[in-house]
């Protein structure tokens, strides 16, 4: 299959030379990687200079496969216990004001690493009390319990992104469960801890436009407060390829009907990820409350 050529609008700042450094002396050099680098995000420039960054914790490689994801996957190495107080050591070192904390998936943790993100919470909290924190979380396989405990931990967000439409779960997210993963968003959303419950799509892989629509409702319905939207971009050829790519327009009516749906807060533009603008979102989101 023929290389596709990016559009004009998929562009991307290269991460300036002097944050790039100082983000590996205070990660990578320390053995934290970051989804910023894992993943290939094409924002690390934008949030560098904006104060914010996203962990990944529980080592860098994932018991899944899932074929949109540049994370590396295969045989995890054991816990790290002191990992929670390197990473809490690498925010405060990096005056971060707002903290994203992620995870591959760990199905071979009997709590799917729950533990260790209530951890990171609590040292964060301890080294650098005003970062605000907001977690991107695996499935846990549904365990409520496992949920519970990254509740009781008391970040200000916890997100699960349902990725992509139920039809395509067997092709982007084989080992996944697309009402598993609506099932996670509303135990955070109906827990009643005031957390802000976050979820994430991907366009481009292949979807139709009404099966976003059903994707956005089914998020209402399970009390999705904060929805990203942004263009799937394959990160090597052994991956699913791209179907189309959305254009900023495409984006701008997403952004107008999933509000219209009832999610308080959206943002949806090609480059769009997970923690895109994390920090800025839950400013303007706890205005919106206030007011």
């Amino acid at each position: 299959m023929a290389t596709r050529r990016l559009p004009e609008w998929i562009r991307s700042e290269s991460p300036a030379a002097a944050m790039s450094a100082h983000i590996r002396r205070n990660s990578y050099d320390k053995g934290l990687p970051t989804v910023c680098t894992e993943a290939r995000c094409p924002n690390r420039a934008e949030c560098s200079r904006n104060g914010t960054a996203t962990f990944l914790i529980l080592g860098d490689r994932c018991t899944r496969n899932c074929r949109f994801c540049a994370v590396r996957h295969g045989t995890p190495l054991p816990v790290d216990p002191h990992e929670p107080e390197r990473v809490a050591s690498a925010i405060a070192a990096l005056e971060l004001r707002h903290a994203v904390i992620t995870s591959v998936t760990r199905d071979d943790l009997p709590d799917g690493g729950a533990v260790a993100f209530a951890s990171t919470i609590h040292a964060i909290r301890n080294s650098s009390p005003s970062t605000t924190i907001e977690v991107l979380v695996p499935d846990f396989h549904g365990n409520k319990e496992s949920i519970d405990q990254v509740i009781r931990a008391r970040p200000e967000v916890i997100g699960h992104n349902v990725e992509t439409v139920p039809r395509l779960y067997p092709l982007v997210r084989s080992a996944a469960s697309y009402e598993r993963s609506l099932a996670v968003i509303g135990h955070v959303a109906n827990s009643g801890s005031g957390i802000v419950s976050k979820s994430g799509i991907m366009v481009g892989t292949g979807e139709g436009r009404e099966e976003i629509v059903r994707v956005i409702h089914d998020l209402v319905k399970v009390g999705c407060l904060v929805l990203t939207i942004g263009q799937y971009l394959r990160p090597t050829r052994g991956h699913h390829p791209v179907a189309r790519f959305v254009t900023p327009e495409e984006f701008a009516a997403l952004r107008e009907l999933a509000q219209a749906a009832g999610i308080q807060h959206v943002v949806s533009g090609p480059l769009v990820r997970s923690s895109y603008r994390s920090g800025d979102i839950l400013t303007k989101f706890r205005s919106a409350v206030r007011s």
